[in-house]
Formats: structure tokens, sequence, C-alpha cells
């Protein structure tokens, strides 16, 4: 399924996802308006811990090291996947898109009766992670697709789907919340890593996904 999709566009299916030591992507209780869940902030104190603005998110302030890091995987992106989940907790990202600019496709069962405009406008996709990965990589015109949220990027190793992924690993402990690799066979994936990028209050680990 994988190289079958290669020969639709040459991007890579990827995610960067902030992570506590504990495994945690967001803490618990996390719904529209607390979109991160209890504590779940801590996550992104590396967001504004430096004095280098984003490119694409002039309101951060990170350390030089880690605006080159996120800056550098957002500059890649052409197209976004995200869960139903996610969708709703963020709000739809009020009709603004994960990335700005890149479409957005999400995963559901059910397409919701109300919808934001948004520019590009918003595709929900009901057939499966694999026709949205088909579709996205497509719309990616040759960039990379991201996933957003944990149950997409556990769908995509499972499926064999995802190419790469970049743990923000971050220095605290939530405790309890939303894991991001949860319930995984042993042998879902075999992970090596590419690149590792050290810096304050965040470590940015990338691994390719080996089949």
């Amino acid at each position: 399924m994988a190289e079958r999709m290669r020969n639709v566009a040459t991007g890579k299916v990827t995610a960067a996802v902030a992570v506590s030591l504990d495994g945690f992507v967001a803490g618990p209780g996390d719904r529209p308006g607390q979109a991160l869940g209890l504590d779940g902030d801590r996550l992104f104190t590396w967001f504004y811990n430096g004095d280098t603005p984003g490119r694409f998110y002039p309101w951060m302030k990170m350390s030089a090291a880690s605006a080159a890091a996120f800056d550098g995987f957002i500059a890649r992106i052409g197209a976004v996947i995200s869960g139903r989940r996610t969708y709703d907790i963020t709000c739809g990202w009020e009709g603004k898109g994960e990335v700005p600019g890149a479409p957005l496709f999400v995963v559901t069962h059910h397409v919701p009766d109300q919808v934001p405009l948004a520019d590009p406008p918003y595709t929900f996709v009901t057939d499966g992670i694999a026709s949205a990965v088909r579709q996205a990589l497509a719309a990616a015109a040759g960039r990379d697709v991201r996933l957003m949220g944990a149950s997409i990027v556990q769908q995509c190793l499972r499926s064999g789907l995802l190419d790469e992924l970049t743990i923000e690993l971050v220095p605290t402990l939530l405790g309890r919340g939303i894991r991001l690799l949860d319930g995984l066979e042993p042998d879902a994936a075999a992970l090596e890593v590419v690149r590792v990028v050290d810096a304050p209050g965040v470590t940015h680990l990338t691994y390719q996904v080996r089949r």
C-alpha cells in the first residue's frame, strides 16, 4: 500500500509531536477550550523560551536550535491529516487550518453538520486512513503530509503508512492523559534515529520508520 502511494507523490508521511518523558501528548480532561488537557501546556514551554521568532507562527519565540528544527519541519508540509477528535477539541482551528495554507483532511465516521469556512476548504474522509493518506499525498504535490492526533499516528504505524516520526521530547511528567504510542504491538514498526537536535527545554528526535 505505502509503495503504491509513493507513485502518487514523492512526499513523506510525517509526524512531529511534543511528548512528555512518560509518553503523553496531552494531560487528562482535554476538551474544546483546553485542547492540551490538565498541565498539557508544559509540553510547549519551548515555544516561548528563546528570542527567535517562528517563521510560520510569529507569536512563537523559540531558541535558535528549536526554531531551525521546527520551521524546517513545517516548511516541508504540503497537507495535513487530522483525526476527528483532534479536529473537535481544536474547534477546527477556526477555519485557519493547522498549517497555514495547507489542505486539511479529517478522518471521521461522520461529516460535521457545521464546518468553518476555510481556504483551502477542509476535506472529511469517511473511508479510512489509507484513503486520507492517498488524498493528502496527492494534494501535497510532492511535499510532505503531516499527521495530527495520537490515533492517526497509531493507525499509520499499524498500516505501514508512516515514513518519519519526530518526537519533541520535553523533560516533564504528566502522569496521565493521552499517550502517543498506546496499544501498539511490539512489531508494529522498527525505528531508526536519523537526527537529534538538543535544544533548551526539548530534544528533537527524528526517526525513520523501517518496514
